[in-house]
């Protein structure tokens, strides 16, 4: 079996069973892709981050009431892998978007390409890109959040744990919660390896009911580290304003 990192990312997002991405989106809000990432290349993000020529901003998360630790947005041009995973994976969110707003009634539709998303974006003004790698030490923590950056928002992220647990940190679970109307909020805690993906519904998703199909408020977050170091890279498929 080849290496993960000799796979190109279009063809690593090509082998994902994607019917079982979508029915744990519909049932749960997240899906787990195992070994989306090798190692080296986990391992490669992490040492880039001091490089700060390659980010636009750094935001310290206790400074705005977002937890504690921090993490720094790239700036365009994006590193190839970072830009050829938000091109290659996509493709196959955005009818699974689509078809979650048709059941919801909400009138936005997404192109079948990012490049048409991406350039819809930037006319509207939301020209700055948003992929990030976030940094956790032992006591840091991120609130629970939806990443809401404009008009045109894609209600799907991705996010890859780059840090292996047990090895670099303990704690710093993936932590979701689902609020439904008139009803207790859900937590969904989701075990990630280094290399791991989850994908996510970033506001609301639909859900079907006796009386048909309402919308469920999601938030994420991660919860308190134990010890050590924790890095996660973020995709984000809309650009900020």
């Amino acid at each position: 079996m080849n290496d993960v990192a000799e796979v190109s990312i279009a063809d690593r997002v090509k082998a994902i069973d994607w019917p079982r991405v979508e029915d744990d989106l519909d049932q749960f809000g997240c899906a787990v892709i195992e070994r989306l990432l090798a190692p080296s290349e986990c391992d490669a993000l992490i040492d880039q981050y001091p490089r700060d020529a390659l980010y636009r901003s750094r935001v310290v998360m206790e400074r705005h009431g977002f937890g504690r630790g921090e993490y720094k947005y790239f700036g365009y041009p994006l590193p190839d892998l970072i830009e050829g995973l938000r091109t290659a994976v996509y493709p196959h969110l955005a009818p699974v978007a689509n078809r979650w707003n048709d059941i919801m009634k909400i009138d936005a539709r997404y192109p079948a390409r990012h490049a048409d998303f991406i350039e819809r974006c930037h006319r509207a003004g939301q020209t700055r890109p948003t992929p990030l790698i976030l940094q956790y030490h032992a006591g840091d923590y991120n609130c629970l959040h939806q990443d809401l950056y404009g008009e045109h928002v894609f209600p799907i992220q991705l996010a890859i744990l780059l840090s292996e647990p047990g090895r670099d940190f303990t704690g710093g679970e993936f932590v979701m919660t689902e609020q439904r109307p008139h009803m207790q909020s859900r937590a969904e805690v989701v075990p990630l390896k280094q290399g791991d993906a989850v994908v996510f519904a970033v506001h609301h998703r639909p859900m079907q009911g006796t009386r048909g199909a309402y919308r469920v408020n999601l938030r994420h977050g991660v919860s308190r580290l134990r010890s050590g170091h924790r890095h996660t890279l973020g995709v984000i498929f809309h650009d900020a304003q």
